[in-house]
């Protein structure tokens, strides 16, 4: 039986409540605005934003672009634990006194990310209370994001977790208006954040462009709204 997420279901009347009533937070034009002590850096799809074990100092923030955060057991099988895109945080392990990254970050699209200093972030979090908001929004939706992704390799088919993917990354499921047009992501990276080999992945998405659920060419993929119905039949 297929497990359908109510993030995704009621995706145009899921906020976060202290946004309700007030336009979303730029935070990237915050940023750039507020004397804050931080530097952008470009990577390529799959280049190493951070490794797993590496120190944890820094708090990042995507401007454009999309990255996963993965695991690596001690005898090597690696798994995808979070799909990241514009807007998106990661590495606030610091704020919380965590020594090391307990996972690696992979950048799955051309990428600019803000790098700032984990003392330089509780200051804004402090300073900046729409900031604060939006940061906590940001771990509750991890949170709850996290709760789902164990449910779907629980219970769910190859099928419904790669339409799932695909759909996370278009950015459906969140406050932001969906992104139907995605840089294009290699299968290998989409076998590893679904938990299968890339030939069945290869096949499934054979299976999709025939269905005409998504579109790829050699530079993009589009993901069409009715890729939802993977996900959302009972």
């Amino acid at each position: 039986m297929t497990t359908t997420y109510p993030s995704i279901r009621r995706r145009k009347r899921a906020s976060w409540p202290c946004s309700a009533a007030a336009p979303a937070l730029d935070v990237q034009a915050l940023l750039d605005t507020v004397g804050v002590a931080t530097r952008v850096v470009e990577y390529r799809p799959a280049d190493t934003i951070f490794s797993q074990g590496d120190v944890s100092d820094t708090v990042l923030y995507i401007r454009k672009g999309g990255v996963t955060l993965s695991v690596r057991s001690t005898v090597g099988k690696e798994a995808v634990v979070a799909v990241l895109g514009k807007g998106d945080f990661f590495g606030e392990g610091c704020l919380a006194g965590q020594p090391r990254r307990t996972a690696s970050a992979t950048a799955i699209a051309p990428s600019a990310i803000n790098v700032i200093g984990a003392t330089e972030m509780v200051r804004l979090i402090h300073e900046q209370h729409a900031l604060a908001d939006r940061f906590i929004s940001h771990v509750l939706a991890r949170n709850i994001h996290v709760e789902e992704d164990l449910v779907d390799q629980l219970f769910n088919s190859i099928e419904t977790r790669l339409a799932r993917a695909l759909l996370l990354l278009a950015r459906y499921g969140t406050p932001d208006q969906p992104q139907r047009v995605l840089a294009r992501i290699s299968q290998d990276a989409l076998a590893a954040m679904v938990g299968t080999t890339e030939a069945r992945v290869s096949l499934l998405m054979k299976k999709f462009r025939r269905l005409g659920f998504i579109d790829r060419d050699r530079r993009s993929l589009t993901i069409h709204d009715s890729l939802l119905s993977v996900v959302l039949h009972d």
